[in-house]
């Protein structure tokens, strides 16, 4: 990160809106673009949904559900395979140096099938579940979080699954066979002045025929570089017998007028393929458009939907390192005396790391297991797990390069050239702190698990608080909203929580009492739900601005159900003899560890710096404080803020390299 300006330095350049093609929009039409994207109705159960309703749906989680014996059985089959070829193929430590992935090592993993996890086998492809999908993700991702990022793509957000869900059988009898063996995908939506605002989309494509032509400028492009397939997000725009929207296609990457301009580098991930794709006068079949015009968004979302749990896998995979090394080194390594573990200051980070993995595998088999038996919705349970694994992962990878003091900081390079074991602790930091951003940032996530938290209020109350409704709008809705909170608010009063014997099955004998964290759950999820109801009460229409309540709002809801998923998860293991007693201890110790994060965040959600915060940011926007960056130099050179994407014929080099 690039240090401040100092105010005697010369103004950088900048690129106006429209040197970007990105049209201008304003606030709530950009929301309203958002709204029309998201799944508007909730035709299947969600645990998530009625804990943030204050609602504790256990009968939705337990008893764990588990996989049928035949994907079990090809799941372990594929991951022995996959475990060897990683042992024995991958050396994750050049492809950090090289900043690149080996070409026999793709080449490999698409005889493997690799390429074909998620894909049907009547395609040519494994047809592995969520479940052991993530697994081999998580396994792979542990030897090169690259190969991780390459896959996930390929699978989780690339042609695949958008095809999966809304192609036609034409499409994917065409293009699922090559992606399950020989094509690499990849899904290019963001640009250089449009990240998580769609509604200011500067692609286009305009009809023509048959064809559709795509112009514009996409950035980020994970496995862009080397890509065969890609799914674009472009504007259609309206015209007669089009309807019009951002629109999702497959593109074919080495189609006329697309030109990769850049492979980006990062400070991690090194042998990540991310790159900038121009696409000039780019024809595309009509055949190639997925869903109708205008559905992009909603495909995108839809897909995103299981996808993000790709993500949250890896950090499991990441977690369960960290744990080894810091059990491993916190036993050799002698401090005044005895091993650092036995000191409190380092056995309380051990403990955490512990904890916490085994909370985000609960999370994360949990809500892969719901996906594969397809009978709940998780759209909130997927986001949590994204946002969750995101974030503890980093916290869990700071604190095992604290525990390595020194050798944390070094290089793995560095330790081994003086002869010490290689361990890249450094590199695991930098590689997992992406994911924060990766599939949509943290604060983003904030916000759309919000509305999706509140979507209950906003249906039978939304139109109170809309500038737009009509009196008699308004009075239907207040009518309705009377109704259903005369129904609601009296069950918020009392529950099982409040019952010293319930949730009994969770305190078997000779085992650690894990009834007395579920009956918190219980209580605490009618807690979240009285606390929102009486924001929405306060602050009505604004509510949508209190960007850090909503953020805390939900992080207790993400607590609250890796809370729940770690109880679930160590009774199954109970049930089913695997380490019963340990896990049950796990999920006692990070329990009590989330209790003690949920009572913070809620003093947190009334007493809290939001407005003075806010004060400060537009004093810092306005120049109030400029004399504060004083006696610094900023090493960041000219140049503008963000790329010129103007469309045209692409003037730079293509940097295409498909594996072929």
């Amino acid at each position: 990160m690039s240090a401040p300006s100092t105010p005697q330095d010369a103004p950088k350049a900048t690129v106006s809106p429209e040197a970007t093609g990105a049209p201008k929009v304003t606030e709530r039409e950009a929301r309203q673009v958002a709204e029309a994207a998201r799944e508007q109705s909730w035709r299947k159960p969600s645990f998530a949904k009625e804990l943030f309703l204050g609602r504790f749906r256990l009968d939705l989680i337990h008893p764990h559900p588990l996989p049928a014996s035949e994907d079990v059985q090809r799941g372990e089959e594929f991951l022995a395979k996959l475990r060897d070829f990683c042992e024995t193929k991958i050396d994750g430590a050049r492809i950090e140096r090289e900043a690149r992935i080996p070409d026999e090592v793709i080449e490999g993993l698409k005889e493997l099938g690799a390429l074909g996890m998620k894909i049907d086998t009547k395609y040519g492809g494994l047809g592995l579940t969520q479940v052991y999908y993530n697994k081999a993700l998580a396994l792979v991702g542990s030897m090169s979080p690259a190969i991780g990022a390459l896959l996930s793509a390929h699978q989780s957000i690339g042609v695949p699954q958008p095809l999966k869900i809304f192609g036609t059988q034409e499409q994917k009898e065409t293009f699922l066979p090559r992606l399950a063996r020989t094509d690499i995908s990849a899904f290019l939506l963001t640009e250089p002045d449009v990240g998580s605002d769609p509604a200011r989309l500067a692609t286009t494509a305009v009809p023509d025929g048959d064809d559709y032509v795509l112009d514009g400028v996409k950035l980020w492009t994970t496995n862009g570089v080397v890509a065969d397939l890609l799914v674009v997000m472009a504007r259609v725009p309206r015209s007669e017998g089009h309807r019009g929207g951002i629109t999702a296609f497959v593109v074919e990457a080495g189609a006329e007028g697309i030109t990769v301009e850049n492979r980006n580098a990062f400070m991690g991930l090194r042998g990540i393929e991310n790159g900038v794709t121009r696409f000039h006068r780019v024809r595309v079949p009509a055949a190639n458009r997925i869903g109708p015009e205008g559905a992009g968004l909603k495909i995108a979302l839809t897909t995103l939907n299981t996808g993000r749990l790709s993500l949250p896998a890896m950090c499991v995979g990441a977690g369960k390192w960290c744990l080894k090394i810091a059990r491993e080194w916190s036993a050799v390594r002698e401090q005044w005396g005895k091993p650092v573990a036995g000191h409190e200051a380092v056995g309380a980070k051990i403990s955490f790391i512990a904890a916490t993995t085994f909370a985000m595998e609960a999370v994360v088999d949990l809500a892969s297991q719901m996906a594969d038996e397809d009978r709940n919705d998780i759209r909130i349970e997927a986001a949590l797990a994204k946002l969750y694994g995101s974030e503890m992962s980093c916290l869990i990878a700071d604190e095992l390069v604290q525990i390595r003091g020194g050798r944390g900081f070094e290089t793995a390079d560095s330790l081994a050239a003086r002869g010490e074991r290689a361990v890249p602790a450094e590199q695991l930091l930098r590689d997992l702190r992406i994911n924060r951003i990766f599939e949509g940032s943290t604060e983003i996530m904030h916000l759309l698990i919000a509305r999706e938290a509140v979507d209950a209020h906003l249906s039978v109350a939304g139109d109170i608080i809309d500038p737009d409704k009509s009196f008699g709008d308004k009075a239907r809705a207040g009518a309705a909203a009377t109704a259903f909170y005369a129904r609601w608010l009296p069950k918020l009063v009392a529950g099982p929580g409040q019952l010293p014997r319930s949730y009994a099955e969770f305190h078997p004998r000779g085992h650690t009492d894990l009834s007395t964290h579920l009956r918190y759950v219980e209580r605490t999820s009618r807690r979240l739900a009285r606390s929102t109801f009486y924001a929405m009460s306060r602050w009505q229409g604004r509510m949508e601005t209190k960007q850090g309540f909503l953020g805390r709002v939900v992080d207790i809801g993400a607590e609250l159900f890796a809370m729940s998923a770690a109880c679930v998860r160590a009774e199954l293991l109970r049930r089913t003899g695997e380490h019963g007693r340990e896990a049950y201890r796990l999920a006692d110790a990070f329990c009590r560890q989330s209790r003690i994060r949920v009572e913070e965040l809620f003093g947190r959600l009334w007493t809290n710096t939001d407005d003075l915060d806010r004060s400060v940011v537009k004093d810092v926007l306005a120049g109030s404080y400029t004399w504060l960056e004083e006696g610094i130099l900023d090493p960041s050179g000219d140049g503008p803020w963000i790329a010129d994407a103007t469309p045209g014929p692409s003037t730079r080099e293509n940097v295409h390299r498909p594996f072929r």
